[in-house]
């Protein structure tokens, strides 16, 4: 949940957020439960709301717009978020705009100290969808490469599994592999030679799975390290090696990385040491907006308005779109 604040043509800003995390729910299952997820934001959602009123010193009635999220994502989710939503914004006699989730990862940036400038290439890496873009404005994407299989967070996540790690793998196994031999294991990196910025991280999985195999019930910590890091190796080293193909072809001198896995430090110390070797400026969301959160749907709605490109709708209605391609937002 947060505010923002759009005051003519300076740039948005953050006025206040609140986050609620429902990882601890989720550990016991070693995954989402969507249905616990959808109760736990019914529960939630308005207790955010009047947290991030209070934290701004505002009342309901300064809201002007209401945001949501529209979709992707789970169905259940999506409609406690965009029922709130509409039924808050009718309330207020005020429009609701439904957001596209990945617009928000998107331009997330945006809310750093150092927001980068269009055009530029987006590498969009999360636990659902890995995307190469080119960013010309707010709402012109055109994909230059995606995943066909899996996205790089769940070869980070599925691996941590099969670790043993708890949830969410993705950040246990990178602090793992700080203690691991990256080169320890020979382990495949799908299509990085292919010539396209595509992505396929399957195959990768089935390696680790095959090594875990390898090794048995019983590794020592030492030996879970290094089958660690060299999982988040090759990770890395696909998302770089891919993230400068789209560079070149696109003859941009900016990069834009956004999403969960945008927080990983080891790809975070690669990009920066290979772009700096190109003159490439590397641009990343802080840290704590890496994941879902409400600062970058609202960003994106307010970017929209000052572009005067917001569809906003006041007559009551809703849908969600759990499957939404963002080249049709």
């Amino acid at each position: 949940m947060a505010l923002v604040e759009v005051d003519g043509d300076k740039p948005p800003r953050l006025v206040a957020q609140a986050l609620h995390s429902q990882i601890s729910m989720h550990q016991a299952y070693g995954g989402v439960v969507p249905e616990l997820a959808s109760r736990d934001h019914v529960r939630r959602v308005l207790p955010l709301t009047r947290e991030v009123l209070s934290q701004a010193g505002l009342a309901l009635h300064d809201v002007d717009l209401v945001a949501y999220t529209q979709g992707p994502g789970l169905a259940g989710a999506l409609l406690v978020g965009a029922g709130v939503a509409v039924s808050l914004a009718a309330a207020l006699d005020v429009p609701a705009l439904p957001v596209h989730h990945l617009e928000g990862h998107l331009l997330s940036p945006f809310l750093s100290a150092d927001p980068p400038e269009f055009p530029f290439v987006a590498l969009l890496v999360s636990g659902g969808h890995t995307q190469l873009m080119r960013v010309d404005d707010v709402g012109s994407y055109e994909i230059l490469g995606e995943t066909i299989d899996d996205a790089a967070g769940e070869a980070f996540d599925k691996s941590a599994k099969l670790l043993g790690l708890p949830y969410p793998g993705g950040p246990h196994l990178a602090r793992m592999a700080e203690f691991g031999n990256p080169e320890a294991y020979a382990l495949p990196r799908p299509l990085l030679h292919s010539g396209k910025p595509d992505f396929s991280f399957a195959g990768l999985k089935t390696a680790v799975l095959t090594q875990v195999k390898k090794i048995g019930d019983s590794p020592c910590d030492q030996t879970k390290a290094d089958l660690a890091a060299s999982t988040q190796a090759a990770i890395v080293e696909v998302l770089v090696k891919k993230s400068l193909l789209a560079l070149k072809e696109t003859k941009l001198k900016r990069l834009v990385v956004a999403g969960g896995v945008g927080a990983n430090a080891k790809l975070r110390e690669q990009l920066n040491a290979a772009c700096a070797k190109r003159g490439v400026r590397v641009h990343y969301p802080e840290l704590s907006l890496c994941t879902d959160n409400g600062a970058m749907i609202a960003m994106a709605a307010a970017l929209r308005v000052q572009r005067g490109m917001a569809n906003p709708r006041q007559d009551g209605g809703f849908e969600v779109r759990p499957r939404w391609d963002l080249s049709a937002a």
